[in-house]
C-alpha cells in the first residue's frame, strides 16, 4: 500500500523454478497492477513503487524485469467495449538507490507469451 492507493504485487524468481537451469539477465520478474477502487495509478507513482520494492525486498535493480500489467477491461452498455490486456515493461535509470525517470514499452513476443505463462499460469 502506498499513501491511499493499493497495487497488486507478484515478484517471480526465475532462479528458483528453473530445470534447465538457464542463465538469466533478468531473474528477478516483478508484475503489478492496479486494484479496482484504488486512488492511485500505477503510472503516477510507479518510480516510487519499484525503489521501495528494491528496498524492501532486497532485490537487485540491474537484475530485475518490471513490468506493468493492465488486465482487459471491458465498459459501455452491458460491456461491449473492450480495451484488451496490456502489459508493459517499465526502464529506469538508477540514481543512488532511487528509481528514476521510467520509460515504457510494450511488451511483444516471445518475452509477452513468456509473461503471460507467468501471471495466468
Amino acid at each position: 500500500m502506498l499513501g491511499s492507493g493499493k497495487c497488486r504485487l507478484r515478484i517471480y524468481d526465475l532462479t528458483k523454478d528453473d530445470k534447465k537451469r538457464l542463465m538469466h539477465l533478468r531473474p528477478i520478474i516483478v508484475v503489478i497492477s492496479d486494484v479496482p477502487g484504488s486512488k492511485m495509478q500505477l503510472r503516477a507513482a510507479t518510480s516510487h513503487i519499484v525503489t521501495l520494492v528494491a528496498k524492501e525486498f532486497n532485490l537487485d535493480p540491474h537484475r530485475m524485469l518490471w513490468i506493468e500489467y493492465y488486465p482487459e477491461n471491458k465498459y459501455g452498455v452491458d460491456g461491449k467495449h473492450v480495451i484488451p490486456e496490456k502489459f508493459d515493461a517499465v526502464e529506469f535509470t538508477w540514481h543512488e538507490d532511487k528509481a528514476i525517470q521510467p520509460k515504457w514499452r510494450t511488451l511483444k513476443p516471445p518475452l509477452l507469451d513468456e509473461i503471460k505463462k507467468l501471471v495466468n499460469g
